[in-house]
């Protein structure tokens, strides 16, 4: 009973002091490098707190949080697997002490062990291509294999591709949230975030009640990025919030990689400035894992020649890129009941895939190349 009027105390003091409005994180570090706990900072006198971090701070400080908010964010504490971890807690991700601006608490749901695993973010475009989706579910897969915890935002398309490919495996996948831990966004990815509070894990930095406001997406970014190793970026519009994450890990001292893609698409531009920039161009699992230094690279690593796939008219036509079955036809100047019929054993061999529209493309250990 002891310990857990102990524990409610404590989580009343680190809410008490974080979730007073207008108090930065770096005046919260500050108050509590200067009085040692959020129990002394909150105990000291107004002048005291003016000294350390000025009379704004100190009077929004003595003014409180609101007692609504700490009433609803102790409700949520109090469900299972929901957890409050702070920087004097040793569940507390490291790799997030790194950092210049780590918050002072976040919330988290599930398995709080995977935020000290070594771990990789994958991100990318919410308007995904079928390709897209695919490449990055195989990639957070094979990582997952190895080890390695997916980080990802939670967001549809290459997000919510790599979250499953992460639960597929022994790694596992951590969601970073841009709402507060009770809300779920988008309304879509339930079903996921379910699978992720218990399999994975979602944590954020926001306050309980905290809804989807634009700005807090950028900013959660940083925490995407600060908790991998490596960000790799699968599709992205040179605008967007992937290449926003991105240019964290390159601040947070974190390697960067990207998957190439068609010169004509959109979604390659991001991606295809990034590798101008000195990304790590990635086509598989390997190369990840090679850049972050988990494997050494070996000539087995490289392809060797496929002899049937050099003598296969078909593949040796349809090259690299999406083609539908009349621009194969025109190139082999086969029939298309013959074209037909080495396409569907192709595709059952795992040579290529199907796309929409009637295009097909070829893959390589379950990746399209």
């Amino acid at each position: 009973m002891e310990d857990s009027l102990t524990l409610r105390n404590d989580a009343m003091a680190w809410l008490g002091l974080t979730l007073v409005p207008g108090v930065s994180y770096t005046a919260q570090r500050s108050l509590l490098q200067a009085f040692t706990s959020p129990q002394a900072a909150l105990s000291a006198s107004r002048q005291e707190v003016e000294q350390v971090a000025g009379d704004l701070v100190a009077k929004r400080l003595f003014d409180g949080p609101s007692p609504k908010l700490v009433d609803a964010s102790l409700r949520w504490l109090s469900r299972p697997h929901c957890h409050m971890l702070t920087l004097s807690d040793a569940a507390y991700p490291r790799a997030l002490l790194d950092t210049p601006d780590p918050p002072c608490v976040l919330y988290a749901r599930g398995r709080i062990e995977l935020l000290n695993e070594p771990a990789v973010a994958i991100v990318g475009s919410r308007n995904a291509t079928p390709q897209g989706l695919r490449d990055a579910e195989a990639l957070a897969r094979a990582l997952s294999e190895s080890g390695l915890a997916i980080v990802s935002g939670l967001a549809l398309g290459i997000d919510a591709a790599a979250h499953r490919g992460g639960l597929a495996g022994p790694g596992s996948s951590v969601a970073v949230m841009g709402t507060g831990p009770d809300l779920i966004y988008p309304r879509g990815n339930r079903d996921l975030a379910g699978e992720l509070a218990a399999s994975g894990c979602l944590i954020s930095e926001f306050a309980v009640g905290t809804p989807s406001v634009a700005h807090n997406f950028p900013q959660r970014n940083r925490l995407i990025s600060g908790l991998s190793r490596g960000v790799l970026v699968v599709e992205a519009a040179v605008r967007s919030g992937s290449l926003n994450t991105a240019r964290w890990a390159l601040e947070q001292g974190r390697d960067v990689l990207a998957v190439p893609g068609s010169i004509h698409s959109a979604l390659s531009k991001g991606c295809h400035s990034l590798l101008k920039q000195g990304a790590k161009l990635v086509e598989s699992a390997d190369d990840v894992l090679v850049e972050l230094g988990m494997i050494t690279r070996t000539p087995e690593m490289e392809s060797p020649p496929d002899r049937a796939v050099e003598h296969d008219p078909i593949l040796h036509e349809m090259g690299f890129a999406p083609a539908s079955i009349d621009q194969l036809a025109q190139r082999t100047g086969l029939d298309a009941a013959k074209l037909a019929a080495h396409l569907s054993c192709l595709e059952i061999a795992g040579r290529i895939r199907a796309l929409p529209g009637g295009c097909f493309q070829r893959v390589a250990n379950g990746v399209i190349k």
